[in-house]
């Protein structure tokens, strides 16, 4: 009984971020009542409190005492430690790669100029190490892409450009594993985004600025296009 108990209530939690991602359940509106909601979805009031309960906890809604359940803005630049990314309006992904290329571009020139030797065989063991998950068609290999970017700021030796980054770093871990999965199962695309890193350090190591940063400014680009982003399309 427990364990169907849970597959209900998983199946309730899935419509209910179905319904507020869909606008049906607009943000910043108030749910139906716990009766209402039991009714419409045909089930008790313990799968569907235990839906709720998830939701409360990722900041998806707030339950208010004597208030009902509301819906919550979930926004990227709040950073809700446990909000699910798949809630988040892709916009702010789109956002958040503008606000990348910007701050990556320029660090990779600086980067170009500033490397250490130390700093080349760091990029060059992260690359190694992302083509390796790149090879695997299945494996997301975010962790190592991460790692990549992580080391091309930080080899632009301005600390504040590296704090940026740092205090973002939670947020660009997840928005890369909810880039690359769109590539899951598909070898072309995943080689396509190793030769692009190639590239980025290629340019890096032969202390060409200006090719390291339009290198980061195209993969980056191209992320966003993958991700419909409109800006992009309608300047390309």
């Amino acid at each position: 009984m427990q364990i169907e108990r849970k597959k209900v209530s998983e199946l309730v939690l899935e419509e209910l971020k179905n319904m507020i991602k869909s606008g049906e359940f607009p943000l910043n509106s108030k749910l139906p009542s716990e009766k209402e909601l039991t009714q419409r979805f045909g089930v008790s009031r313990v799968p569907l409190r235990e839906a709720l309960s998830v939701l409360e906890a990722s900041g998806i809604i707030d339950s208010k005492q004597g208030g009902g359940n509301w819906v919550k803005e979930v926004s990227l630049a709040r950073m809700f430690e446990n909000t699910h990314f798949d809630m988040v309006d892709v916009s702010q992904v789109h956002d958040l790669l503008e606000m990348r290329t910007i701050i990556e571009s320029e660090s990779a020139f600086l980067a170009a100029s500033r490397h250490k030797e130390e700093d080349i065989i760091k990029l060059k063991s992260s690359l190694d190490a992302f083509r390796e998950v790149m090879n695997d068609e299945w494996s997301v290999g975010y962790e190592a892409d991460f790692t990549f970017h992580r080391l091309l700021v930080k080899a632009a030796y301005n600390p504040f450009l590296t704090k940026t980054m740092n205090n973002l770093s939670d947020l660009h871990l997840r928005a890369l594993k909810f880039s690359l999965e769109k590539n899951l199962g598909w070898a072309a695309k995943r080689k396509e985004v190793y030769l692009e890193h190639l590239e980025i350090y290629e340019a890096v190591k032969l202390r060409d600025g200006q090719a390291a940063k339009k290198a980061v400014i195209n993969h980056l680009t191209k992320a966003r296009i993958k991700l419909n982003d409109e800006r992009v399309m309608e300047s390309n």
